[in-house]
């Protein structure tokens, strides 16, 4: 098995035909998976996260903490948790100042993050976000902003945008920290692993 930097070619092709979300992450970048036959497996992405303070409780600025995004596979590698393993060498490698990398697995889609307790992650917490439905449509509120210049759903009706807010089930945020000292601190954040997506 083999990682390479991924075009966005195969990026936005993996992530359309190989994820349940059906869309790109903003300001992706990621590495194209091949197995021991030199197929394309599709990628593994990584990007800033859906918001500008997704290190601020590490007291980490913006590029010094990554997101893993997507893994759109199509099933074709001999091991999932080997190229993550892999990827995340390539960030320590190609990513210097990259400190901690986080990830959420989705309750709603009955993942509960078995690929980051297979690769050591450490399990900090369950959140819930919003997400908006946009005339029938449902975007994550970056999406939104990018798409509209506001993700507020009163400059959005102002708009004649059709807009209301719902609240997605329980994600469980794991995290990777990539220095000793960062280390550290994510262990004394480390919960039990869930077991279930009890709230799926």
């Amino acid at each position: 098995m083999r990682l390479e930097k991924a075009s966005y070619k195969a990026i936005k092709y993996a992530c359309l035909k190989f994820h349940y979300a059906k869309s790109i992450p903003a300001a992706a970048f990621g590495y194209s998976v091949f197995n021991k036959n030199n197929e394309w497996c599709g990628v593994i992405c990584y990007g800033l996260g859906a918001t500008n303070n997704l290190g601020k409780s590490f007291d980490l600025v913006q590029g010094k903490c990554l997101e893993l995004t997507r893994m759109a596979l199509n099933g074709k590698q001999e091991s999932t948790s080997k190229a993550l393993a892999i990827s995340i060498k390539l960030i320590v490698k190609n990513k210097p100042l990259v400190k901690l990398l986080i990830s959420y697995a989705d309750s709603e889609q009955k993942h509960i993050g078995i690929i980051y307790q297979a690769t050591n992650w450490i399990f900090t917490e369950t959140s819930n976000d919003t997400n908006l439905i946009i005339n029938g449509k449902r975007m994550h509120r970056r999406s939104v902003g990018a798409k509209y210049g506001t993700s507020s759903i009163g400059k959005l009706k102002a708009k004649g945008i059709n807009a209301e807010v719902i609240y997605t089930k329980d994600k469980y945020k794991y995290i990777y920290p990539l220095t000793k000292e960062l280390k550290d601190k994510c262990l004394k954040l480390k919960k039990p692993y869930p077991k279930n997506a009890s709230k799926a």
